[in-house]
C-alpha cells in the first residue's frame, strides 16, 4: 500500500524533505477550538507554516494527527458528523 502521509518523500533524507501542507482546502476555523476543520492546524501554525523548518512542520502534522485522535469528525459547517 502507497505511504500518502504528508511527511513521506521517498528517496529523501529526513531533515531536507519537504513536508507536504496538512491543509484539505476546507478552510473553517471553530472558534471555540481556535482550529481549522479542515486541517485541524491552529491560526498561528496555519501563518507560520511557510517560516517553518522541516522539523517544525512534522511537529505540525503530528499535532493535527494527535487532535484528531481525540475529535469527533466534523462537516464543512464545522458541526460533529452524526
Amino acid at each position: 500500500m502507497p505511504n500518502f502521509s504528508p511527511t513521506f518523500v521517498p528517496g529523501g533524507a529526513a531533515e531536507e524533505d519537504p513536508v507536504t501542507s496538512p491543509c484539505v482546502s476546507v478552510c473553517v476555523v471553530d472558534k471555540a477550538l481556535g482550529i481549522c476543520i479542515g486541517c485541524l492546524r491552529t491560526l498561528q501554525e496555519i501563518g507560520s507554516w511557510r517560516a517553518m523548518t522541516p522539523e517544525q512542520k512534522r511537529a505540525t502534522v503530528r499535532a493535527c494527527d494527535e487532535r484528531a485522535k481525540n475529535m469527533a469528525p466534523r462537516g464543512k459547517d464545522g458541526l460533529p458528523l452524526p
